[in-house]
């Protein structure tokens, strides 16, 4: 089974948006719910309503499945120790949910830090056992609900993080995506140049103010200008940062439903078979993901091998 090093991208270093109290950790670390005699605060009598745990353990792999693939993700000890003070950089100590679905108030992370020593760490005290380079969190829960309801009832029992990661292993930085689509549209547009002057060249009844004719068509599914229209607004949500001219000219033409000659077909054809593995990440903030849709997606991709087909046979 594949075991994935998940990192911070350092170009859109977003890290933990959130901490969410769950009934089942995926780190399998239980928070303890500290009151105010194990303080020994003898003089306060009300519960200090504080909740200490572990956020993020280093190296543990964290079972993962999606769809029909099994893997194990885990996080190094620079990326926590990253992740961790990202999370008080970004202003997110007041984000919490419940169980990865609510989003919560009256609920703080007030402490943090890094294990250093495990003889000597805070978390000894409390009979906890972590490893070397685990982030440790208390929350303080000011929220009645959740502790009446949840937490004295032991329903949640430990931290999750909510969070932006990339995949060291077969991800690519946002960055390295653009600049590896920007290359294959280039490349796409220049070779259709190239068969446009080609064509102009050979024609020899081409006069002034002619155009030359070349066989279009516009029979594709409604499903590949619903992508197109789709990854223009999603570009449109990041700033029209993802995909080149060429791109954003090719998500106009099939969202409008006009129609495209059978050289740009077999270009659309080449740019999805060979960008489809940045799409597959799933993600609608990535240049990938995007750029896929703008060039018509995985329906443009099976209409336009089937097009082609069609042409060769007649």
């Amino acid at each position: 089974m594949n075991i994935v090093e998940l990192i911070l991208d350092e170009e859109d270093a977003i890290g933990i948006e959130a901490i969410s109290v769950v009934e089942s950790p995926a780190i399998e670390e239980d928070f303890i719910a500290l009151k105010n005699q194990e303080f020994k605060l003898a003089e306060v009598d009300k519960e200090k309503r504080i909740l200490m745990g572990a956020a993020l353990i280093p190296n543990k792999p964290i079972y993962r499945r999606n769809e029909d693939n099994e893997y194990y993700i885990y996080f190094s000890r620079d990326t926590v120790r990253k992740a961790s003070e990202l999370f008080f950089i970004n202003g997110n100590q007041n984000k919490s949910t419940l169980e990865h679905q609510m989003p919560l108030t009256g609920l703080s992370v007030v402490e943090s830090w890094i294990v250093e020593d495990k003889e000597k760490d805070k978390t000894r005290h409390y009979d906890m056992e972590v490893p070397i380079g685990t982030w440790m969190v208390s929350m303080k829960v000011l929220n009645d609900d959740v502790w009446n309801n949840y937490v004295k009832t032991g329903k949640v029992k430990g931290f999750s993080i909510e969070g932006y990661f990339a995949d060291k292993a077969e991800r690519p930085k946002d960055k390295t995506i653009k600049d590896e689509l920007a290359q294959i549209e280039e490349e796409e547009a220049e070779y259709l140049l190239g068969q446009i002057k080609g064509i102009i060249k050979k024609d020899k009844r081409l006069k002034s103010g002619q155009r030359t004719e070349m066989e279009s068509y516009s029979d594709y599914p409604d499903s590949v200008k619903n992508n197109a229209k789709r990854g223009l607004e999603l570009n449109e949500k990041v700033n029209n940062k993802c995909a080149t001219q060429v791109g954003k000219v090719r998500a106009q033409q099939l969202a409008q439903g006009k129609p495209v000659s059978v050289e740009t077909i077999k270009r659309m054809f080449s740019y999805l078979s060979r960008a489809e593995v940045y799409y597959e990440k799933g993600e609608t903030t990535d240049c990938g993901y995007i750029s896929y849709l703008l060039w018509g997606g995985k329906s443009a991709k099976s209409w336009a091998e089937a097009k082609i087909k069609s042409l060769e046979n007649e």
